[in-house]
């Protein structure tokens, strides 16, 4: 009797039989005909990507620019955080006082200890997409390496209502320099993290942290 990996490879190589050997993936052409764009206006875009992530359990406020340091420090303050982790070129004005401040580094690096002792991290971001409420971050200033949005188990995120793209095609194509060029790693964030078990039981925090504040500026 065949074991199951048994069956999926003849499986797989029955229903690419007919495909030549020195064929490449790239030598086929895929018909890419979805939208690239969209075509709404600004304010509804906006509008979807906070009704989106806030879709995902995440808790979104519209802040004005000039309000922006008094309401981070209001957040702050309201969730207790006292020691709050902070990426490489994140705008000083962002950082509330009284607070204990760690600051990332290329050298040194906060430890994966500081990080997950920490209460909080606060970031800006790369873009947002409307189309499904994620938020991109790509390791630029202000956002910071991966693990800062992993080990903090609270993350504040600033998005800027300019960063807000309509369709996921959209993003990558803007993603693309960082991640073609650059090679920075590209971090997708919709709502806190959390998955299921096999009875459907929600369990939260297993990947990053378990809740996630947005503050959408403009």
């Amino acid at each position: 009797m065949a074991s199951a990996k048994e069956t999926i490879l003849w499986r797989v190589r029955r229903a690419t039989r007919d495909v030549p050997e020195d064929e490449r993936p790239e030598d086929v052409a895929v018909a890419r005909g979805y939208r690239k764009e969209g075509e709404d206006a600004r304010a509804e875009v906006v509008d979807r990507f906070a009704a989106h992530v806030a879709e995902y359990e995440a808790t979104v406020h519209r802040v004005a620019e000039d309000d922006l340091p008094g309401v981070v420090e209001k957040i702050l303050a309201g969730r207790g955080i006292q020691r709050l982790v902070v990426p490489p070129k994140l705008p000083q004005s962002w950082v509330p006082d009284g607070v204990e401040v760690l600051r990332d580094a290329a050298r040194p690096r906060l430890t994966n200890e500081e990080l997950d002792g920490a209460d909080g991290v606060l970031t800006g971001c790369a873009l947002g997409i409307a189309q499904t409420g994620t938020i991109a971050l790509d390791a630029g200033p202000g956002q910071g390496r991966r693990a800062l949005t992993l080990l903090p188990d609270y993350h504040l995120c600033v998005v800027r209502e300019e960063q807000v793209v309509d369709l996921v095609p959209e993003a990558f194509a803007k993603l693309e320099e960082a991640v073609g060029v650059e090679g920075r790693a590209v971090t997708f964030i919709s709502g806190p993290s959390a998955t299921s078990d096999i009875e459907l039981n929600r369990v939260e925090g297993v990947h990053g942290p378990r809740v996630l504040e947005v503050l959408i500026v403009g």
